[in-house]
């Protein structure tokens, strides 16, 4: 017998060699139907894997993200399968699900693949899928796995193995298709019922451009063609909010080839709209005892080296900048904290003096490849909203909890309520990726727990997900139409701090190491200006919007009193614009929805005779009438109901 335990801490005997799917019908016939992967002892198994020993197992359905990998993993085996039914010849290489759906790239050859080709293959998988096949994964020896891929001429495949170790390598299996694969699949092709190529792009292998460029198939599978419709109204619905296309339309930001891939230009109102978020942020740091500091945009290479950076983002920075001195090198900065633990190293700190907090808006670079690059969520120059503490191990916990209330009060007056916790650990599989010891890692990961469940925020645990030199707490944010974004980070760091040799003097007068605190509650002011676009559909909140109300005078005779208007408007601050251009009123209205300006007040003989204004608000809600002193205090009053004070706790 073998003894199996669950998440909820309760354990029962099963007989040797039970698998997944017979445990879970022992509980309920409904669970074993919604089962769909599994993890065994921290492992990715099959439903059908045989358990030989006692464990730790948990169920995976399609409402778990690691259960929705399994089901759109398997549908990229399916996929690659009907491309080796339609296009013979083909070289497959990986195809891995992703966060929504799935892809495979493929070496077609001389092969053509168009967005028509979508429909009959999407056909043909709904085919191979009622069939119900197994999924099968089995072993193979390094020397069969290889002779198998050098008969069928796939050096992708070739290559791939090359890099396995003997004793790991497993091929799955279904109907007449097999495919080299580490696992996680559904039992059978049966649980998918609807399937949806969505692009085709091209990729380059391995992400190396200097190798050849594959094809690259995106699609997306569900358990219900409902699901489906449901996420292509989705798709429609994100599409008309496209910060790329908002961004344009309401004159934010743009690029330029001649200035570079990656290197957005902000456009009048866009600057406007980034200064008023960081005026936001520091109004807020203050309160908090941050003090703002300024470092330049390079730093000596020996920097990064000292850091860790160079040998972390060295691959992906730009070329070093070299100096008429011989040897002597320097880069864009990737990252903002080894020049603020410099910062730090001016001076010799006691205990008295201590938490000190640094905070900067810095800009860091890092060299994206040019595939990878998406309007301002990926960008090859981005700023931070960077702040770094430096405490005692005292004073660890309470500043880790403060910085958790600053990040949430920047949700909070930004809409963004609908939010998780994601505490990010080391993979403890893979040690090497990162820096420091066993010791400092396990007392930085229980101090952002510990924090984190103090401040009654739930969380969920993710290895392998910290940076390179600390554990991390995540804010997962909800967007208006449901999707999940990365956004506001704090890190533990012990690790810098021992590099760079930053140091203290406690009360025994004794050389004491600080604990350094990573935030930034925005992240890049670029990739949280994409989301905020994006989740608000390009209606700021009032308080944030560029123009807060736009003045519409019907004819010429009526311009030098909507200035009147707009003069008194403006002596009390608000963000006011009148459109006095020789147009109709019907233009200026639908360009002024297009400008998403939430207020609108058009001005004519009997506003001017009476000085009384109907507000029109965005999308042609009616507001009411009102004078110039109750206009004032209504713009007002909605906009501080979009804007929280932040308070210490």
């Amino acid at each position: 017998m073998i003894e199996i335990t669950f998440p909820d801490g309760a354990s029962r005997s099963y007989e040797i060699n039970s698998s997944p799917h017979d445990i879970a019908n022992s509980i309920s016939e409904g669970l074993a139907r919604n089962v769909i992967s599994a993890n065994f002892n921290n492992k990715t198994i099959e439903t059908t894997t045989k358990l030989t020993e006692s464990g730790k197992l948990v169920f995976y359905t399609w409402n778990d993200s690691e259960g929705k990998k399994a089901f759109w993993h398997s549908s990229a085996h399916i996929l690659a399968q009907v491309l080796e039914e339609f296009y013979s010849g083909i070289k497959l290489t990986i195809g891995p699900a992703i966060s929504n759906g799935f892809y495979y790239d493929v070496d077609f050859g001389d092969k053509i693949m168009s967005e028509k080709d979508f429909p009959k293959i999407e056909k043909r998988m709904i085919e191979i899928s009622r069939a119900k096949h197994q999924f099968e994964l089995k072993s193979k020896s390094k020397k069969d796995a290889l002779d198998y891929y050098k008969k069928l001429g796939n050096d992708y495949k070739v290559e791939i193995i090359d890099d396995l170790e003997d004793g790991t390598i497993t091929f799955c299996n279904h109907d007449n298709f097999t495919d080299l694969c580490r696992g996680g699949h559904l039992p059978n092709t049966g649980f998918i019922k609807a399937v949806k190529l969505l692009s085709v792009a091209g990729a380059y292998w391995r992400a190396d451009q200097n190798k050849k460029q594959l094809t690259r198939v995106y699609g997306i599978s569900f358990p219900k063609q409902k699901e489906l419709t449901e996420y292509l109204n989705l798709l429609e619905e994100a599409k008309k909010r496209d910060h790329r296309k908002l961004g344009k339309q309401l004159e934010l930001f743009t690029f330029s080839s001649k200035v570079g891939q990656g290197l957005p230009l902000w456009l009048p109102k866009g600057a406007e709209l980034r200064d008023r978020l960081e005026s936001f942020l520091k109004k807020a740091q203050k309160k908090a005892g941050y003090k703002q500091v300024i470092s330049p945009h390079i730093g000596n290479k020996e920097l990064y080296e000292t850091s860790g950076h160079y040998q972390k983002y060295g691959e992906s920075s730009f070329q070093p900048i070299s100096t008429p001195n011989e040897g002597e090198e320097f880069l864009l900065k990737p990252m903002n904290c080894p020049h603020h633990c410099e910062i730090f190293n001016a001076k010799q700190w006691s205990y008295k003096e201590l938490p000190v907090r640094y905070a900067e808006f810095g800009t860091v670079y890092r060299y994206e490849q040019s595939g990878e690059l998406h309007g301002l969520t990926r960008v090859r120059g981005f700023t931070q909203d960077d702040a770094h503490i430096f405490c005692t191990q005292d004073q660890l916990n309470s500043e880790f909890k403060n910085v958790i209330d600053l990040v949430l009060y920047v949700f909070q007056s930004l809409g963004f309520e609908n939010f998780t916790a994601q505490v990010s650990l080391r993979d403890p599989n893979n040690k090497e990726k990162y820096i420091g010891t066993d010791e400092v890692w396990e007392t930085a990961e229980n101090a952002i727990i510990n924090a984190t469940e103090e401040k009654n925020i739930k969380y969920k645990i993710e290895y392998g997900e910290a940076a390179f030199y600390g554990p991390k707490l995540d804010f997962m944010v909800k967007d208006a139409i449901g999707r999940e974004w990365q956004l506001g980070t704090i890190q533990v760091d012990y690790n810098l701090p021992e590099r760079f040799e930053l140091s203290y003097v406690d009360s025994e007068n004794k050389i004491q190491r600080p604990v350094m605190i990573h935030r930034a509650p925005f992240g890049s002011m670029e990739r949280f200006i994409a989301i905020l676009i994006e989740h608000t559909g390009g209606n700021f909140p009032l308080w944030l919007t560029s123009n807060q109300i736009i003045l519409i005078p019907v004819g010429e005779k009526h311009k030098k009193y909507t200035k009147k208007v707009l003069s008194l408007l403006e002596n009390d601050e608000i963000r006011a614009l009148a459109d006095t251009r020789n147009e109709t009123v019907g233009k200026k209205i639908r360009e002024s929805e297009l400008q998403k300006i939430p207020f609108m007040i058009i001005i004519g003989d009997e506003e001017e005779k009476n000085n009384m204004f109907s507000i029109r608000g965005h999308g042609g809600k009616d507001f009411g009438t009102k004078n110039i002193k109750e206009l004032i205090h209504f713009i007002n009053q909605k906009a501080n109901e979009t804007i929280k004070e932040f308070k210490l706790i």
